[in-house]
């Protein structure tokens, strides 16, 4: 598993802390833009509710669920800066999970949803004149190695439905 710098880490972590306690809200938005770059996105979340625009699934209580959730796992993420090998496990069968209930199961979605929280740290100006190339940098190297552990996930999954 890759390694993050030292400045990597203080730089997710400050800005991680600026969102404050309540992340549900930046999870929202940052949901709303992953709908923005992919609205092909939107269909994977189609819960017990009727999710037939953006909006009606960003507000369904599913779907909020499901934000805090995510939101849950990138602290746990931030938390665990220092020792991200010890979410191997944790990540591996996250993977699996999105790939059997989302068929989440190749980089190209993993890359957007990189893209839609790398995109929450700027947009909406939540970070403003504190959002650089070396915090947006930090964020995706973070984001490479959740997104690998939770690839390798997947495609276990995708050997045991072969067999």
């Amino acid at each position: 598993m890759e390694t993050l710098t030292g400045k990597d880490k203080e730089l997710i972590r400050g800005s991680w802390e600026s969102l404050g306690k309540n992340k549900v809200p930046h999870g929202v938005i940052m949901f709303s833009r992953l709908f923005e770059l992919d609205p092909a996105l939107l269909s994977l979340f189609h819960y017990n509710t009727n999710c037939g625009s953006t909006q009606d699934c960003l507000s369904s209580p599913e779907f909020l669920e499901h934000v805090t959730k995510v939101m849950l796992v990138i602290d746990a993420a931030v938390s665990h800066l220092d020792d991200l090998h010890s979410l191997e496990d944790f990540l591996l069968n996250l993977g699996r999970k999105h790939q059997a209930r989302f068929c989440v199961c190749h980089d190209g979605h993993a890359h957007v949803f990189c893209c839609a929280c790398v995109c929450l740290l700027v947009c909406f100006g939540i970070l403003g004149q504190a959002y650089t190339a070396p915090l947006r940098q930090a964020w995706l190297n973070m984001y490479s190695i959740v997104v690998a552990a939770m690839s390798r996930g997947w495609a276990k999954n995708g050997e045991r439905k072969a067999d």
